[in-house]
């Protein structure tokens, strides 16, 4: 475990250096950020200090971190510090969980004071799991990743396997199953865990800049680059980098990146200078990527060297007999999320959601489970459609299934005369196939419709 430290965040330079060098008089290690956004990177089960942070500051505030640290782990202290006397922010800042609350101007050994107290109780919490653990008790990962069907089992058994080692880890599995949980599970339970978990979503990346925040740049490299900067492959050096649906990574990058991963080096902008990487990359799937690379979207030698190991998290449909256990966690969860006492769920409710289909998967169900905490219908508008409508949509869904296997077998599987006969583009067929577990290669089967 690593050293309990103070993580500062405030967007003033001078405050923010003059108190961390009070609090490192009075024998304690600090971090300064300035701002909340990089905070939450070094963020995780196994984090042994505690979150010192200014209430207002641009883009993400006080309050707004508060709610995402505890969305990572309720148990971490949070330290709150503002400049106005605003009683109203106070209370709701105690009612969200907040370790303790200081206005401006404190002293630095009121605030080293309350830093110590939130550490040693950091550390029970952190003893406590630990023990629970060793007695063969829930641990943390079962606690993150609940569920009593073989294919949780064998999920959890993997990744306590993955965790301990730094192979590269390709997660798959639909949306909203919990990928990203799993992700920040195998870096919170390695050796890296007391260093950065850097996520990136591929699919969000400027295509204008996307070499630039991966790789970073000297100065001069481009119009407008005034001064050197990281990538966030050299932020995350020691610690995890996560590529969030590497799938949609753009094609001419995924060579680049390849790079990376077998000589683990990267190469700023504007420099000719190797920079060793030393890092864990994890990437996520909601997509085949066999079948992207069968169709040309993605490299099949990236994948072979991606997915040293892999992990499949099951949906909802797959784990159908944990949805009643997994919604009563999520309605305990949410109620202490909003303060509010236990609710009881009621048993034909109960039945409702286990009978229910979730193609939203876990995030779905969570938002069920905060609704029935709010007094709000747990059940979505959609899914209250009369049964008859359902019904239909399943008749029509099997036929056009039905149409679309069937000119796969007339076209030999070739997929260009597939979506010109049917007038819809590669990529809607792709997508439709997906969707109807149809591949190329399969005949057409009893079951399928007839064009």
């Amino acid at each position: 475990m690593s050293e309990p430290r103070v993580l500062l965040v405030d967007d003033e330079e001078e405050m923010r250096h003059s108190t961390a060098q009070a609090l490192g008089l009075f024998g304690l290690e600090v971090d300064t950020f300035s701002s909340a956004e990089l905070v939450l990177e070094l963020i995780g089960y196994s984090f042994s200090g505690v979150v010192v942070s200014d209430i207002r500051m641009p883009g993400m505030d006080g309050m707004t971190l508060l709610q995402r640290i505890r969305e990572v782990d309720a148990e971490i202290p949070v330290i709150l510090v503002t400049g106005h006397g605003d009683v109203q922010l106070a209370v709701k800042a105690m009612r969200e969980g907040v370790y303790d609350f200081l206005e401006k101007p404190f002293t630095a050994q009121h605030l080293a004071a309350i830093a110590r107290r939130a550490m040693d109780r950091r550390s029970l919490v952190l003893e406590n799991r630990r023990l629970r653990a060793v007695a063969g008790k829930r641990d943390d990962i079962e606690a993150r990743l609940p569920g009593r069907t073989q294919a949780m089992v064998d999920l959890r058994y993997r990744l306590r396997a993955i965790g301990a080692t730094d192979a590269d880890t390709l997660i798959i599995g639909e949306t909203g199953v919990g990928k990203e949980v799993v992700a920040r599970a195998l870096h919170d339970i390695s050796a890296r865990a007391d260093r950065p978990l850097i996520a990136i979503n591929c699919a969000a990346l400027p295509e204008n800049l996307i070499e630039s925040e991966l790789f970073g740049h000297e100065a001069g490299a481009f119009p407008g680059a005034l001064r050197p900067r990281y990538g966030k492959f050299e932020h995350g050096r020691g610690g995890t980098i996560l590529l969030d649906e590497i799938g949609s990574m753009p094609f001419d990058l995924q060579a680049k990146f390849l790079r990376v991963l077998q000589e683990r080096v990267i190469t700023r902008l504007g420099s000719n200078e190797p920079v060793p990487l030393d890092v864990r990359f994890i990437a996520t799937s909601k997509v085949d990527l066999e079948a992207e690379v069968a169709v040309g979207r993605f490299r099949a030698d990236l994948l072979y060297r991606l997915n040293v190991a892999t992990l499949h998290v099951p949906s909802l449909a797959q784990r159908k007999a944990d949805i009643p256990l997994l919604f009563l966690q999520l309605v305990r969860e949410a109620a202490a999320r909003y303060m509010r006492n236990d609710i009881e769920v009621p048993p034909e409710l109960m039945t409702e959601i286990a009978e229910r289909t979730w193609p939203g998967n876990v995030r779905e169900l969570r938002n069920a489970a905060d609704r029935l905490v709010l007094g709000l219908d747990p059940k979505p508008e959609e899914t209250s459609a009369p049964a008859e409508r359902q019904r239909l949509a399943d008749k029509v869904a099997a036929y056009e299934r039905g149409i679309i296997a069937s000119a796969l077998a007339a076209h030999g599987g070739s997929l260009r005369p597939v979506y010109e006969q049917l007038g819809i583009s590669r990529k809607t067929l792709y997508e439709k196939m997906q969707r109807y577990g149809l591949d190329k290669k399969l005949p057409l089967t009893d079951g399928d419709y007839a064009a």
